[in-house]
């Protein structure tokens, strides 16, 4: 199993090249899809961190949403993703660290396979970044595994009270609860979440 080292931009990229891709099911999934379906401002700035070969950025595309961030530091699923979305404008394609890149004050992380890629060690820092990117009152949306693996990951699992303490220094918890509507090889291990951003850090006793 790769250590945390090893969870470098080469390894993804050889994933991807070897089509080593478990968690891609080709399309943008049900949750996030009902997610989406309910936005009505079209002009926000919308982050899928980590997103593959982004088929949720694809669907948020196709719906007219013209603020659409693609985030990944492998550079092939950004090609598959180029060559299957051509009018996708190419300066919203973003080859870079999610944990280096500077705020560009978004509205919404949408999250979707990502953080389940993360080890525990990486995970409040993933928090704090996502408060560092986006606006006063921004939202984390998206789904997060609701279980422990038998085998050591990627992908790392982990449980509601785990996750609730890396984001209540930053977020507020508008949704947090089991997933209804996941794909079929997920059912029952999920949690929808939205969450957010509070106007300051607030460390709790």
């Amino acid at each position: 199993m790769p250590t945390e080292q090893d969870l470098n931009e080469a390894y993804w990229a050889n994933r991807y090249r070897q089509n080593q891709t478990q968690w891609d099911v080709g399309a943008a999934t049900e949750p996030l899809k009902a997610y989406i379906d309910q936005l009505t401002r079209k002009d926000q700035r919308i982050l899928l961190a980590g997103g593959g070969n982004g088929y949720e950025a694809e669907y948020l595309h196709q719906q007219g949403f013209t603020q659409v961030f693609l985030l990944d530091f492998a550079a092939e699923p950004l090609a598959n993703f180029q060559r299957r979305v051509p009018d996708f404008p190419r300066e919203h394609l973003l080859r870079q660290d999610f944990f280096s890149i500077t705020p560009h004050r978004f509205d919404l992380v949408l999250e979707q396979t990502f953080f389940c890629a993360l080890p525990r060690s990486r995970r409040a820092q993933y928090a704090r970044q996502v408060f560092d990117l986006l606006v006063p009152d921004g939202k984390l949306a998206g789904v997060l595994f609701s279980k422990e693996f038998e085998k050591e990951g990627p992908p790392y699992g982990g449980t509601a009270l785990e996750y609730q303490a890396y984001f209540e220094p930053y977020f507020r918890f508008r949704h947090f609860a089991p997933c209804y509507n996941s794909i079929k090889p997920r059912q029952g291990r999920e949690l929808f979440i939205v969450l957010e951003r509070r106007e300051r850090m607030q460390f709790l006793a």
